[in-house]
C-alpha cells in the first residue's frame, strides 16, 4: 500500500460522511450544506487544493438533481411567457417579434416564432436561440 493510501485510509472516517453520493433528500441536504461550507472556506480562490472536492460533490449534486428533479421541457412560448412575467413586459414591449396582434397571436398558439422572431428574442433577453426552440 502507497504512503498516500496508508494516510487516506487513516483518515478515511473523518472523511467518508463527506465523500459520499446522495441516496435520500437528507444526504443530498447535507452534501449541498458541505458545498457551502467548502465555497465558503475557499473564497475566491479557484487555484484551491479543495477545488477538485468541489468539482465532485458538485457532479454528485449535479446528477442526483437530474435524476430526482427533472428540468420540465418547455416550449419556446412557455419561455417567452416567463420571460415576459420576470420582466414586467406587456406584448407591445416586444417589437422585435411584431405588432401587439402578432404577439398574441403567438402567445395563443395561433402563430409560431418565425427565426427572426427567435433570433431578435434571444438578443433581448440574452439568451441563446435554442431558449425559444
Amino acid at each position: 500500500m502507497s504512503a498516500l493510501m496508508r494516510v487516506a485510509a487513516e483518515h478515511w472516517q473523518f472523511v467518508s460522511p463527506v465523500l459520499r453520493k446522495p441516496e435520500n433528500e437528507a444526504d443530498y441536504d447535507a452534501l449541498v450544506c458541505g458545498l457551502d461550507e467548502l465555497l465558503s472556506l475557499m473564497g475566491e480562490d479557484e487555484d484551491s487544493p479543495l477545488m477538485s472536492l468541489v468539482d465532485i460533490i458538485s457532479d454528485w449534486i449535479e446528477a442526483y438533481d437530474h435524476e430526482h428533479r427533472p428540468m420540465p421541457v418547455a416550449s419556446g412560448v412557455d419561455v417567452l411567457r416567463y420571460m415576459m412575467r420576470e420582466h414586467n413586459l406587456t406584448q407591445s414591449d416586444l417589437p422585435g417579434v411584431g405588432a401587439q396582434s402578432v404577439v398574441s397571436e403567438v402567445l395563443s398558439g395561433k402563430r409560431q416564432l418565425n427565426i427572426r422572431q427567435i433570433r431578435w428574442l434571444a438578443e433581448r433577453f440574452g439568451v441563446s436561440v435554442e431558449t425559444f426552440i
